[in-house]
């Protein structure tokens, strides 16, 4: 059974929650997000809290029980605040820079690699960090990781894209190892 199912959803004051049949739309200051569910969860709303509550105690229910109050929490929070993910550029060459809204990145490879923006995502870009905001926080994640598997961080020089709060585990190259 799912804790996280359990505990009411609640909704800022500046957040609008419509609940239509198997689709919950949720609108705030930044923006709206809009989202199917499946049947097999009731959603309502009940003194400015979200409630879910499963219609048939089945093993596909609980485990859509706490997803689905997840997903919910993370539509109030991006059209109220956003969601923001920083990537650092390190290496040699290694640049960023916008064309219109689109992102263009000098990686070592013989030809610029460019991404165009998601609808709903911008990017910013400072001296060696690409900076990826949006109200939807799967599609500022899922754009980040697509970026950051373009060139994975290396464990010998740390060169390659990787997020702000991200550890490279270094290793010690041959000559290091060699000499002792």
């Amino acid at each position: 059974m799912s804790r996280i199912g359990k505990k009411p959803i609640l909704i800022p004051d500046d957040v609008k929650v419509e609940i239509g049949d198997s689709v919950v739309k949720v609108s705030g200051p930044k923006g709206e997000l809009q989202r199917k569910f499946r049947n097999d969860i009731k959603i309502s709303i009940k003194d400015s809290t979200v409630v879910l509550e499963m219609y048939k105690k089945n093993k596909l229910a609980s485990a859509l029980w706490g997803t689905y109050a997840s997903h919910i929490a993370n539509m109030i929070e991006g059209v109220k605040n956003g969601y923001e993910k920083r990537l650092l550029l390190e290496g040699v060459g290694y640049r960023a820079e916008l064309q219109g809204k689109d992102l263009a990145l000098n990686l070592g490879f013989s030809h610029p690699v460019k991404i165009e923006a998601p609808e709903g995502i911008t990017f910013k870009t400072e001296k060696n960090m690409i900076i990826i905001s949006g109200i939807d926080k799967e599609k500022v994640g899922q754009i980040a990781a697509q970026i950051r598997a373009l060139k994975k961080p290396e464990p010998y020089k740390g060169k390659g894209i990787r997020y702000e709060d991200e550890v490279v585990r270094r290793k010690a190259g041959k000559k290091a190892v060699g000499t002792q």
